[in-house]
């Protein structure tokens, strides 16, 4: 498995009749990690729904290492190597901890649970509780862990911090970092937390009204706190 360049162009999208991503061109590198950033309700959710193939397509192309994707179903982007954590943590929560993970290897040996377990020990210790039973912070391991097991090439997470403590969101940070410094994915995270978003991202893109109204690195924005009071909030 090796990481996957990802190539957006021109990418307009939304659900039904309403448009809500316009013209969005952006280009990651194999093993890149780019942040996603932006108020609430600007498109970041909705681009990587677009990306897993959720939403409605008005025009544009998604290339994944040369590989169209868009006249892919959900389904094909995964077998292709498309991993997705949406905000929602989808799990199933009347199955164990270790059924929802068992889901997750598709075709691999099911010894190779021991992975995630590996990348969050606290998943084994509530390996036979149900995902209903569990914290938010360990339903977003979970998720993660699920999807990690599908060995993507391209892995998009959407806001996994919100509304968890700070131990547990220092826990997933350290575990995307150790993901991502593997080469072989490529990250794009959502976050709303900028600390984490900057420690973790080489490259950021912020967007606007559905648009891409800036890229650069962490660094360029952080020694920009005009841009950031003005694309990201004062609260920020």
């Amino acid at each position: 498995m090796s990481a996957a360049k990802l190539e957006i162009t021109e990418l307009t999208a939304g659900y039904g009749q309403t448009r809500i991503l316009e013209g969005i061109s952006l280009s990651v590198p194999a093993a890149g990690r780019t942040a996603v950033l932006g108020r609430n309700g600007v498109g970041k959710s909705t681009l990587f729904a677009t990306i897993a193939g959720q939403t409605r397509r008005y025009g544009g192309q998604i290339l994944m290492d040369g590989q169209d994707l868009t006249a892919m179903d959900g389904s094909a982007r995964a077998r292709a190597g498309l991993g997705f954590v949406p905000q929602n943590r989808a799990i199933f929560k009347s199955l164990t901890v270790e059924e929802n993970l068992f889901a997750g290897l598709k075709e691999r040996p099911r010894g190779d649970i021991e992975e995630a377990y590996a990348m969050f020990p606290r998943l084994k210790e509530r390996r036979r509780n149900m995902g209903g039973q569990l914290s938010g912070g360990e339903q977003q391991m979970l998720t993660t862990a699920r999807t990690i097991l599908g060995r993507p090439r391209l892995l998009l997470l959407d806001e996994p911090l919100e509304g968890l403590a700070p131990v547990i969101c220092d826990e997933l940070m350290a575990a995307f970092t150790e993901l991502a410094s593997t080469g072989r994915m490529t990250v794009l995270l959502v976050e709303q937390r900028l600390k984490a978003a900057f420690d973790f991202a080489d490259h950021v893109v912020i967007l606007e009204r559905g648009k891409v109204v800036w890229t650069g690195t962490p660094g360029d924005l952080q020694e920009d706190p005009e841009t950031v009071n003005r694309l990201l909030g004062v609260g920020h």
